[in-house]
């Protein structure tokens, strides 16, 4: 791998709009910079600028040898870890790609894609989310990194520490490193891309993991790891929300049958495991779809290898349960990618201020998700979004945003996620009536409110004759 970003530093200590710099002047541009792409819900830095002096700004944060995308990130890593203090948090890893294809010129320092022709490079983050609440916490960590243009050598025999498939092993780490001093407990959930064996055997020892099944493993007593479940006695049955696949699709409700169990899989006989265990005792989870609907091509089935229990129906259903939750980063890659502040669209050439500017489009786009998931009520606080001390402002600019109906009173709980989504949602345009509050109008509200508050702070300060 080329030109790789990494961020699984230690917590940095929070400071104003979650900035950490001893360069002042970067740290105010690192901020105004968050709040413009998450206003403009743009990377495209002449939309993120406004004016000619607001691009070469940007342009000068983005291109300043002092930041790189671990330090963009370092920050709001801290604010996530405050959010998730005392909970029982699920770190939701997956990866997605940007492609520029058609889009290539000038592009500099950037490998293939996944195609293997056109320009890109690949984001790898961990996404925080409170298991109960099912609310996105923020990002814990991310890796990004372009592609060599040398083939790829032969996948067989080599080392696990040599293939890309290591940022698994690493988003595990990152979150552990992260969240596990500060968090109840941590459970990392993952697609079919993350059922790797050494991820089974070197997850970090605080941490247990739902991963989706890819691999029909061969087990200890001869049989496979697919076969298991036909053994099993069913425990029962649950609904499942089936997320929407594209563009048109509301998505659905499944009915799933559930079996739970033990199994002993074994280590693959490739070279590149062997000083892994030659054996991993894990659970495993059955959700297979009964009675689908007509018109449904793909029933669900899913096969989750756990470290959580599996045995008794409860059990079953808390890891289907946990492992819906990986739809969150789905959420979060929209945001960032063609649904909302289009990265793909950025005109930024090198792959340095592209990883940059991804790094900062990841924090805006989880961002956006928070406060949309707050505009229907959350007791998550509103610190995930401004600091502590900015409250009593939020509060003076929301009650100057009340009307006389009760429609048009902020009943939420001051000081609650909920409380400052429905500030936000009425400085972004929303009347209280009709359809709830959006991404764009929430981007557009937090925008206009942090500068509110940004002008509140500057009355109240003391004068100094």
């Amino acid at each position: 791998m080329a030109a790789a970003n990494e961020t699984s530093a230690k917590r940095p200590a929070p400071s104003r709009r979650g900035a950490t710099t001893r360069d002042v002047r970067l740290e105010a541009r690192a901020d105004w910079l968050l709040e413009q792409i998450v206003a403009k819900r743009s990377l495209v830095v002449r939309e993120v600028g406004e004016t000619r002096k607001g691009e070469i700004a940007a342009h000068r944060l983005l291109g300043s040898a002092k930041r790189d995308a671990a330090s963009l990130l370092g920050p709001h890593i801290a604010r996530t870890a405050e959010a998730a203090h005392g909970r029982r948090i699920v770190a939701v890893q997956d990866t997605t790609e940007i492609n520029f294809a058609g889009r290539e010129a000038r592009r500099c320092g950037l490998g293939p894609a996944g195609n293997g022709t056109a320009k890109g490079f690949f984001i790898h983050p961990v996404v925080a989310v409170d298991a109960d609440s099912e609310a996105v916490l923020g990002i814990a960590g991310a890796h990004i990194w372009t592609r060599d243009e040398a083939p790829t050598p032969p996948h067989q025999g080599r080392a696990f520490e040599d293939k890309e498939s290591l940022r698994w092993l690493h988003g595990a780490e990152t979150a552990w490193q992260n969240l596990g001093a500060v968090a109840a407990r941590v459970v990392m959930v993952a697609d079919r891309e993350g059922d790797i064996y050494p991820l089974f055997a070197r997850t970090p020892a605080g941490i247990d993991f739902v991963v989706r099944s890819c691999h029909d493993r061969a087990l200890t007593n001869r049989g496979t790891l697919f076969a298991a479940p036909a053994a099993w006695a069913e425990l029962g049955r649950m609904a499942v929300r089936v997320a929407p696949r594209g563009p048109g699709d509301k998505g659905r409700t499944a009915t799933v049958a559930l079996k739970a169990g033990t199994v002993t899989i074994c280590r693959p006989k490739s070279s590149g495991h062997r000083q892994d265990p030659a054996t991993l005792t894990l659970g495993l989870v059955e959700a297979r779809e009964v009675d689908a609907g007509p018109g449904v091509t793909r029933p669900l089935l899913w096969r989750l290898v756990t470290t959580l229990p599996a045995a008794t129906l409860d059990d079953a259903q808390e890891a289907v349960r946990l492992y819906r939750l990986r739809w969150r980063i789905e959420e979060v890659f929209r945001a960032l990618k063609s649904d909302g502040l289009k990265l793909e669209d950025s005109q930024v050439e090198s792959a340095d201020r592209l990883f940059k500017l991804a790094a900062l489009g990841l924090v805006a786009a989880a961002r956006i998700i928070q406060l949309v998931d707050a505009r229907d009520g959350s007791e998550r606080p509103a610190t995930d979004i401004i600091d502590a001390g900015h409250i009593e402002a939020a509060a003076a600019i929301g009650a100057k945003l009340e009307g006389a109906t009760a429609r048009q009173k902020n009943h939420h709980v001051k000081g609650s996620l909920a409380w400052l989504a429905w500030i936000v949602a009425r400085l972004g345009g929303w009347n209280c009536y009709y359809k709830p509050p959006g991404p764009k109008t929430m981007a557009r509200g937090l925008d206009r409110l942090l500068d509110r508050i940004e002008g509140f702070t500057i009355a109240h300060e003391p004068q100094h004759v």
